[in-house]
């Protein structure tokens, strides 16, 4: 790498100044909807209104649950794509990383997969979903959005073909069909490539990455404005899937089952933050891992607070650098590229909430369907940006590449808010352990 300078990174968003209150309205809406649930049948229930009618009303709610989740799915694509971009470019030259960057990077991928692995262990065992019987949004005639159904994917056979069929499967033939269907991994990979010949280009590839950083400053922009309006589109998607569950008598097993996940997703990220970061922090720095932790809780404590990776940086940098003891490089070069690009407690997360919605709407995820999730999952925390709530559009990755019903978000949109701040609180404290791990090679 060019010791001259640190590599340029770009911001991945910013927590707007109104990121606190909208989480709390969130919250609000969240309340609002199950009152409303539980509410509206039983005062039904009294005036002898026959459920028929209690239905309809909940299947004209859920319609504003779709078209929210309709705008979300709308989005992701350009996203994806402008986000991967902007963070390769980040980079600098993809050729003069050298030893330091090749450790980031393997670092990233490391942790990232190994987040994923703890989560798929932790909800295979707990198995939070199965007292849930999930009916899609759109059972009332409309249709899960834009074509999704439940059916079982097709499963290779051998190992050869499974291997063949995930090769292929990042390879279309054509990019714009892949666009148009949905199937993501194979954008995060030309993102990636393009992104990374960019780097090589020297100033004629700079118009292209000033309309990317441009593209993705206002996606970003559009995600929050989104966001903005999330409180409706969250409570009609919760008070249409908790009404036809209380109608249905299915309400008490999708609380328990909602306990229970929240459980696994925490112990699981408890896990990987007390666990396997300190572990490696140990090994490959021989560093206290727990005096290291205290020397950054603040930044912990901002990223909890904040739900966002982008917002607690500087604080990041500051604990690092003069509280940890940190180069002012390893610094420099790694948080803000983790920022970005490697989100352990998002790709656990999303593991966590596919393997949740499969056994609640039945499936049983095979070998092939597990290994999906860990690479995607890990592919999907790179296009992640760092601000309240991305990784709800995120998900959608991993929730298309299983076929799975877009209608399980409005069952983790219940608990979000929550998880969102201990996933944030693990992808910062992954970046800080990074900078750690991977200072020594900046000295050689």
């Amino acid at each position: 790498m060019d010791d001259s300078q640190p590599a340029r990174t770009r911001p991945s968003g910013e927590a707007s100044p109104g990121a606190s209150n909208l989480s709390w309205w969130i919250v609000g809406a969240i309340a609002v909807a199950l009152a409303f649930a539980f509410v509206v049948p039983w005062g039904a229930s009294r005036l002898g209104v026959h459920e028929d009618r209690v239905e309809g009303l909940f299947a004209v709610i859920e319609l504003g649950g779709t078209v929210f989740l309709r705008l979300l799915k709308m989005i992701v694509v350009p996203l994806v794509i402008a986000s991967v971009m902007s963070g390769v470019l980040g980079m600098g030259d993809v050729r003069k990383l050298g030893r330091p960057g090749a450790y980031t990077l393997a670092y990233f991928l490391g942790t990232t997969m190994l987040a994923v692995a703890l989560g798929l262990v932790a909800v295979n065992l707990a198995r939070p979903g199965a007292g849930v019987s999930l009916e899609p949004l759109g059972s009332s005639g409309q249709g899960l959005p834009d074509g999704i159904d439940l059916k079982e994917p097709g499963v290779p056979g051998s190992l050869v073909e499974t291997l063949a069929a995930f090769v292929l499967q990042l390879c279309p033939d054509n990019l714009f069909a892949a666009m148009a269907a949905g199937n993501l991994l194979p954008l995060i990979v030309f993102s990636i490539l393009f992104g990374g010949v960019l780097t090589t280009m020297g100033p004629r590839a700079e118009p292209i990455a000033r309309l990317v950083d441009s593209v993705n400053h206002a996606l970003l922009k559009l995600v929050m404005l989104l966001m903005r309006i999330s409180p409706v589109g969250i409570f009609c998607l919760v008070a249409a899937q908790f009404g036809l569950a209380l109608v249905a008598g299915r309400f008490g097993a999708t609380f328990r089952s909602l306990l229970a996940y929240i459980v696994v997703v925490v112990a699981a990220l408890a896990v990987h933050a007390l666990v396997a970061l300190p572990a490696l922090l140990y090994l490959l720095a021989r560093r206290n891992p727990y005096r290291f932790l205290a020397q950054i809780s603040e930044a912990l404590l901002t990223a909890f607070s904040t739900a966002s990776s982008s917002a607690t940086l500087p604080v990041s940098m500051e604990c690092a650098r003069k509280r940890a003891g940190v180069s002012r490089r390893a610094t420099e070069f790694v948080l803000p590229l983790g920022a970005t690009v490697n989100m352990n407690g998002t790709a656990l997360y999303q593991a966590c909430a596919a393997v949740f919605i499969a056994q609640a709407v039945g499936r049983t995820l095979g070998p092939w369907e597990q290994s999906t999730i860990l690479v995607t999952a890990t592919l999907a925390a790179v296009a992640a940006a760092g601000i309240p709530h991305a990784g709800i559009f995120t998900m959608l990755i991993v929730f298309n590449a299983l076929e799975l019903p877009l209608s399980g978000i409005a069952l983790i949109f219940t608990v979000d808010w929550l998880l969102d701040r201990f996933r944030t609180a693990v992808n910062v404290l992954g970046d800080v352990v990074g900078a750690a791990v991977v200072e020594p090679s900046f000295r050689d």
